[in-house]
């Protein structure tokens, strides 16, 4: 054993001592190298930005809308509900009625305002080409915010921009693209399904203490009674062989 040392404390270290309160020296430490995900072929450590490269092809094409007849009727009829329903799909925390109101409000709403607009005779044409300006503007923004549900869908599968960026396709094909949408995250849930089904969980077996308490009972009873019977035999044996020596 060395000989123990002693240092004094200047006042400014009484002080910080006096402030740590019982258990915060025990608190878990956050190391990011433990926690953080490692490349499969290499084992470093990926930062947390990382994001893998978006490769993947979709299963169906953008124009494969007659693939699944149900969201190709919905789409076409009916699409802030087929919108409402793939963005609850991938964020649950959205309910999918709240998605389809946006939905009608900004891409049905102003449809039906350009229609109306079409339609009315006596506008001012200077008027009319502001308001086709200003709807022209609200239909890009709506490509945005549909389009920010595609790339969530891209991030999540790691699909790549086909055609175009996830908002210049819904500005230019939004019905195809909803359809598209709901295909992939259909087609992705029934993989999931069947990878459930085929890799059932093991059956686990168990023993109460009673059971376990009269295996044990069993097992040291065949060892008695077998270590019994064979005194017995022995002794028979010896009894034998003294009734030979005397005759």
């Amino acid at each position: 054993m060395g000989e123990k040392s002693y240092v004094k404390l200047t006042k400014e270290q009484e002080a910080s001592l006096q402030d740590v309160t019982p258990g915060e020296l025990n608190q878990p430490i956050d190391i990011h190298e433990l926690q953080a995900r490692r490349c499969p072929e290499c084992g470093q450590a990926l930062p947390s930005t990382y994001e893998p490269p978006a490769d993947e092809d979709w299963s169906t094409g953008i124009f494969s809308c007659a693939d699944d007849s149900e969201s190709c009727v919905t789409g076409l009829f009916c699409p802030c509900m087929l919108f409402g329903r793939n963005v609850e799909s991938l964020n649950e925390e959205i309910p999918a009625n709240n998605a389809c109101m946006c939905h009608a409000l900004c891409v049905e709403g102003g449809m039906v305002l350009a229609t109306v607009i079409a339609l009315v005779p006596g506008i001012d044409p200077s008027t009319s080409c502001l308001i086709t300006e200003g709807l022209l503007f609200a239909w890009w923004m709506c490509g945005i915010y549909t389009g920010m549900a595609r790339q969530s869908l891209q991030r999540k599968y790691h699909l790549r921009d086909s055609p175009c960026d996830p908002c210049g396709v819904h500005c230019c094909l939004h019905w195809c693209a909803l359809c598209q949408e709901h295909r992939e995250m259909k087609l992705h849930l029934a993989e999931n399904v069947e990878e459930t089904l085929m890799s059932p969980p093991r059956i686990q077996e168990m023993k109460t203490i009673h059971e376990e308490n009269t295996k044990d009972v069993e097992s040291a009873s065949s060892s008695s009674s077998y270590s019994s019977s064979t005194r017995q035999e022995s002794e028979d044996s010896k009894n034998t062989e003294l009734q030979v020596v005397e005759s």
